[in-house]
């Protein structure tokens, strides 16, 4: 493991920063970038750098926050992460509604998947407000960039941890919420489990859509050969009859697999596999859920994003 610590000015030259530019195409300010690092790295492949960076852009557009955008790629041949940057002070389209004011162009070995989430984890945290990404954007010179991102305490991690991966809740459960509530908020969060918490933040226990299913559904109907007598859904209608009055403590489970924000990524992925699981709850040190790994997104941000 790297014991030297190291935040986003490591992997940057002040002669792959280009401050001022003007431009209102994000495709052209890319461009300036490929050919920016193209210029200072002569066995990076212009043509395929483009089109890896481009056909990613396609499938996950790369504003990470509101006017930061970081084109990004693995490329083969790599031996260390390359990173150029446009700073725009009025901003370019770059395919959303947001414009970005600062384009971030970040080439990594694609057989260094730990890198590359790592330094993407760095930068999520290094532009968590608008003022940095304005200071960036606003920046004179390279010295300043650089300056910029060298007085940051912002250090890139030896290791990928789950806090570097984990979503945040937009919502919870309360012990006290009605079966009526949690399919509410099943339906905006569109996912499939959730914490449930008491009146002080503590988790006491967990709800999934499959937990619904299998309250409408009791296990003596499960055995049933002929089913045609609930064809008609009756269990569930039963349910939904008294969903405003049954609390999702008396549905919930009070079993359940957790992880904590410092478990290495290596460790999540062990979870997933040994215990068969589709989501983790991540929890603080005080114990409280601070958000969720899926094993879809996991595996997205280790292979492909």
């Amino acid at each position: 493991m790297n014991k030297e610590k190291r935040n986003f000015s490591s992997f940057l030259q002040a002669n792959n920063i280009i401050c001022g530019v003007n431009d209102s195409d994000g495709k052209v300010v890319l461009e300036k970038l490929i050919e920016l690092l193209k210029r200072h790295f002569p066995d990076l492949d212009h043509e395929s750098t483009r089109h890896e960076v481009m056909s990613r852009e396609e499938i996950f557009p790369t504003m990470i926050a509101p006017g930061l955008a970081v084109p990004h790629a693995r490329i083969a041949g790599l031996s260390e992460p390359l990173a150029a940057i446009a700073c725009i002070p009025e901003g370019c389209d770059f395919g959303v509604e947001d414009k970005a004011k600062v384009m971030i162009l970040l080439l990594t070995p694609i057989d260094n998947p730990g890198v590359h989430m790592q330094i993407l984890s760095a930068l999520a945290v290094e532009f968590s407000s608008e003022e940095a990404i304005s200071k960036v954007s606003k920046a004179a010179s390279a010295g300043e960039v650089l300056k910029l991102f060298s007085a940051g305490n912002n250090v890139i991690p030896d290791y990928l941890k789950a806090s570097d991966l984990m979503e945040k809740y937009t919502d919870l459960l309360q012990e006290t919420d009605s079966i009526l509530d949690a399919v509410k908020k099943f339906a905006v969060t569109r996912t499939s489990e959730l914490p449930v918490i008491d009146n002080t933040g503590d988790l006491r226990g967990v709800l999934s859509l499959a937990d619904l299913l299998k309250y409408s559904l009791p296990d003596h109907l499960l055995w049933l050969e002929d089913l045609s007598p609930i064809y008609q859904l009756q269990p569930f209608s039963d349910m939904l009859k008294t969903a405003d009055e049954t609390k999702v403590a008396d549905v919930m489970r009070e079993e359940f697999t957790r992880a904590s924000i410092d478990d290495p990524a290596v460790k999540i992925a062990k979870m997933f596999l040994a215990e068969k699981l589709s989501q983790l709850i991540i929890v603080d040190h005080e114990g409280k859920p601070a958000g969720r790994i899926s094993l879809k997104n996991f595996a997205a941000k280790l292979f492909w994003e």
